[in-house]
Parts: structure tokens; sequence; C-alpha cells
């Protein structure tokens, strides 16, 4: 059995949904560029990382100049159920399904290091193992391996097992034998564009990330801006609307993984449970999740937007303590969602703590209430 076959079965061996080859050595300058234009245009937003490491970015060499193959694996996560049915509990969080299992940092790393020193001990190669924390591309990098093809939402698709799968790559220094590369198979379709809520791709397979509901709830540091915030709904976390619409999961499983099946703290959570979460208890309760990397704050300011689109007057209770919290932006989003559930009581709060408000933007939130979402021109 070849180094490529053994190297193949072995990741079917721990579970992993595919395995692809592909060399690193050749010319990266048409994905450079992609990713260059994607910078200058400002769609990657407050994500400065990118940026700062773009020239390490721009093809994996560039990163580790040794590197000559790679080993691209995928782990399915996918839902046992379409789970866009969870936006219509108002009174309940929706988090992304990725999200709603342990960190697959942990789990795929794992197994990608049980991969690599096997390999290094019977090559002696030198190897290193990523899962989405380095500067590499690796959606480009699993295309040129054939595990599927970026779509039009810019996520990778594959024939074989749809688009709900996490990536992560062996960097060696061994020559291997390369799979052939994917072409795109998208076609006429446009349903992950169309039912965008915040029109996030100015155009086939771009993204805007300012204007994505999983970068504004996830990465996103300030405030949520107002001309998105009744499009987010109940999503707390992430958003899967474009994964979820896509035909090619037909090919889809349902993710085999324990590990990433849904915890019950994740899987339609109450508003008025998770607004009353403090720093302690949101370490406590998503002790493990990927949801922690929020933190507290902005988990709350989340949380308290899905409120004001609840439509659910009696949440009004849980708001009333963020009205009094330490940070800023949870005082700044239930302000608002405060000004849509209960506009006498908005009124009346305003009267008395307005002028007393010291932070510019929370000001503005008391100043400006309920007004439209959509964008000042």
């Amino acid at each position: 059995m070849s180094r490529e076959s053994r190297l193949k079965s072995h990741a079917g061996a721990l579970g992993f949904s595919a395995a692809r080859i592909a060399r690193v050595d050749g010319d990266w300058s048409a994905e450079a560029d992609r990713l260059s234009e994607f910078i200058a245009a400002g769609h990657h937003g407050s994500m400065t990382w990118m940026e700062t490491s773009l020239e390490r970015r721009q093809a994996p060499t560039a990163m580790w100049p040794e590197a000559k193959s790679a080993l691209v694996v995928a782990l399915d996560y996918g839902p046992d159920h379409d789970p866009l049915t969870t936006l219509a509990h108002r009174r309940h969080g929706n988090i992304s399904v990725y999200a709603r299992g342990a960190d697959y940092h942990g789990v795929l790393k794992k197994r990608l290091k049980q991969i690599a020193r096997h390999f290094a001990g019977e090559t002696g190669e030198e190897v290193k193992v990523f899962v989405d924390t380095a500067p590499l591309m690796e959606k480009p990098l699993a295309a040129r391996a054939g595990m599927g093809w970026q779509g039009k939402h810019t996520n990778l698709l594959s024939r074989e097992i749809g688009n709900w799968f996490f990536l992560g790559v062996m960097l060696t220094t061994a020559e291997l034998e390369p799979d052939a590369g994917e072409s795109e198979h998208c076609g006429s379709c446009t349903a992950c564009l169309d039912i965008c809520p915040t029109e996030a791709f100015p155009a086939p397979f771009q993204l805007d990330a300012r204007r994505c509901i999983s970068y504004l709830t996830i990465e996103h540091k300030g405030p949520i801006p107002r001309e998105f915030r009744t499009a987010m709904g109940n999503r707390i976390y992430g958003c899967d609307d474009c994964l979820a619409v896509c035909p090619w999961n037909k090919f889809a499983q349902a993710g085999r993984e324990r590990l990433l099946h849904p915890r019950p703290e994740t899987t339609l959570p109450a508003l008025a449970d998770l607004a009353a979460l403090d720093d302690s208890a949101f370490r406590d309760v998503f002790a493990g999740s990927p949801v922690k990397r929020t933190g507290r704050d902005r988990f709350v300011r989340n949380v308290a937007i899905a409120i004001g689109n609840s439509g659910a007057p009696e949440l009004t209770r849980a708001l009333m303590p963020l009205l009094d919290d330490a940070n800023d932006l949870v005082r700044g989003a239930a302000i608002w969602a405060l000004a849509r559930l209960d506009p006498a009581r908005f009124a009346r709060e305003k009267a008395a703590r307005e002028a007393s408000e010291d932070v510019g933007h929370v000001r503005a939130e008391w100043r400006l209430g309920a007004q439209s979402d959509e964008p000042e021109t």
C-alpha cells in the first residue's frame, strides 16, 4: 500500500469523512489575488489579523517554505433535521449547528496529530497540523485536493458530503502524489445568495463579512449596526441559512462524531435564561463549546437583540437588569430591545436614565429608541 493510501486509510479509521492530498509547492497567485482583493475591499471588517498576516496567508509555503504536500481531512457535523426550523422559536436562541457540540478545534486536532505522528515516525518527514488557527487558506487548499469547491456562499461544497463539515490539514515535507482538484458545480443556483438575511454577498463567490450575521454575532466587538438587528431574528451565535439551503446537502449525512452532537445548553436555550448569565455562569454553561470564544458580554449583547426581535413583551422582565449592566454593549442592546417590546416602559426608563449615561453610543440608543433599522443615507 502506498504512503498516500495509508494516510487516507488511517484518516478513515479515525472517523474522518474524507481525506485527500494536494501539493502546496506550486503557483498560488490566483488564490492570493482573491484574498488580497477581499482585504482591499474591507470585506474582512474588524478581523485585522487577516490583514496583518496577509503575506503569510498567500500560499502555504509562505508560512512554511519547506512544505511540499498536504493531507486535507473532513469531518461531518451535519444536523439530523432542518436547522432553519429553530428560527421560528422566537423566545429561544438559535445557535449555529457547528457550535452546538464540543469545540471542533480540539476534536480534529487530536486525531490529526495521531496521523501526523504515525506518518512522521514511518517516513522521517517533517509534519505540522492545522485546524482553522493559522494563516492557511484551508478552503482553496481543500479544493486543490479535490475535496470540493468554494460555492457562491464561499464555503466549501462537496458532491459527496454536502457542506456540513469541518476541515483539517496536515502539511508535510514529503512529496506525495496529489489527487485531482475539483471544479465548481453550482451552476445557475443562487439559493444561498437569495436566503441571506442581510444580503452579505455583493456577488456570487464574494462575501462581505461586515454584513454577515456569523461575523456580527461572533467576531464583531462593537454594537451591532442597527440596520442588521431585525434581520438577526433569534440568531445569537452564527447563521446557518446559506449552508442549510444548498441543494448539494442531499448528499450530506448527519454527523456521526458523538462529541460534536448538540448539547442541551445549545439546543434552543431560553433567551430569558441566557440574559441572566454573568461571566462566571457563562463560562460554566459553555465550557468546552465554541460559543465561549465570544465572551459573555458580546453573547448577551446578541441575546438582548434576539429578545427585542421575539415579539414577546413578557421578556421585558429579562431585559431590565441589563439596563444596568456594567458592559456598554449589553446596555445599548437592551435599550433597543426594550424600545421594541414595550415602548411605554422605554419612555419611562429613558426619562430616568438617559441623562446619567456617559457612553456615547449607549446615549444614542436612548435617543433613537426603536427607529427604523434602515441604514442612514
